[in-house]
């Protein structure tokens, strides 16, 4: 149970971490976030956090597209984050939240000159889509924002109103989870984690320029598919390429690895996990946990 965040420069109880109704970003949505996630190793008694440095240099990136004046470097972020984890003395999967907001009164619409804050809590998590089956994918009606109406490549606080519309026109139809096209009708990406097929042995995943997140699980798995001999490509998918697959997942922070069975009730290969994703998915895992001495430089031990 979460009890703990970091809060006006400060490691405070959670229920001291508190802002105003008036706040611009509660009424605008004008924040930016990261999703980080933290893996208990029980054998080695640590807590491993995934691509720590990463996840802060998006997130101060997400911060400069919203005029945000951040008051903390990269370095600083993560000795934040790593003082919380102590202090709640996790030894269990965490996920970690960091928001940036803006601090100021809904009067003024502007982003710049807001008081902008930072805070950061972090709870116990699980997985975020059942990988326990196959996950039942819809293509939505809604289509992604266009970089031109609000910065995709942004963990934007507004931009997941998108998201949010997507994801629950998907539920309430049956399906476990939506894609999103973007403007010109390619395939972009789900309402919270990246997309990849493998079609006769080759992984292809849509590529930044489609109006995605530039997702780090992604970017790692593509890393990780080429290590072992997994032919990549980043193009663009057009709707009913997706049918033709012969596996399918979902890629992120939240949803890690999670299978697709079938997208707009057409089954994706065999309906089950594939080989290219359970491959991936062992080495990624081993990854995470520490157990890979070949990708250590991604991890950042919370106890030392």
């Amino acid at each position: 149970m979460t009890t703990l965040a970091f809060f006006e420069g400060e490691i405070v109880p959670i229920d001291q971490a508190k802002v105003c109704i008036t706040n611009h970003t509660f009424n605008y949505g004008t924040g930016c976030f990261a999703g980080i996630r933290g893996y208990w190793n029980d054998s080695h008694q640590q807590l491993y956090v995934f691509r720590l440095f990463d996840h802060f240099e998006r997130f101060l990136h997400s911060a400069k597209l919203m005029h945000s004046d951040i008051a903390y470097s990269n370095e600083q972020l993560q000795e934040s984050t790593l003082a919380l984890l102590r202090a709640e003395n996790w030894t269990e999967n965490v996920y970690i939240r960091p928001i940036a907001y803006k601090n100021k009164s809904f009067f003024q619409v502007w982003l710049h000159d807001a008081q902008d804050k930072v805070a950061i809590f972090s709870q116990p998590v699980g997985g975020y889509l059942r990988d326990d089956h196959g996950i039942k994918a819809c293509v939505s009606s809604w289509r992604r924002v266009d970089d031109t109406t609000m910065p995709a490549r942004g963990k934007i606080n507004g931009t997941y109103v998108n998201s949010s519309l997507a994801k629950s026109d998907a539920l309430l139809g049956g399906f476990d989870e939506a894609l999103l096209l973007n403007q010109d009708g390619h395939l972009s990406e789900a309402t919270a984690a990246n997309f990849m097929i493998v079609r006769h042995g080759c992984l292809i995943t849509p590529p930044v320029y489609a109006n995605l997140l530039e997702g780090i699980v992604r970017k790692s798995l593509i890393e990780l598919a080429a290590g072992i001999g997994i032919p990549v490509e980043e193009r663009q998918i057009d709707r009913s390429e997706l049918y033709f697959a012969d596996e399918a997942f979902f890629c992120g922070t939240g949803v890690q690895m999670a299978a697709v069975s079938s997208i707009d009730h057409r089954t994706i290969g065999t309906g089950q996990k594939g080989p290219v994703a359970r491959q991936l998915g062992d080495l990624f895992h081993s990854v995470l946990i520490g157990e890979n001495p070949d990708f250590q430089h991604w991890l950042t031990p919370v106890y030392v």
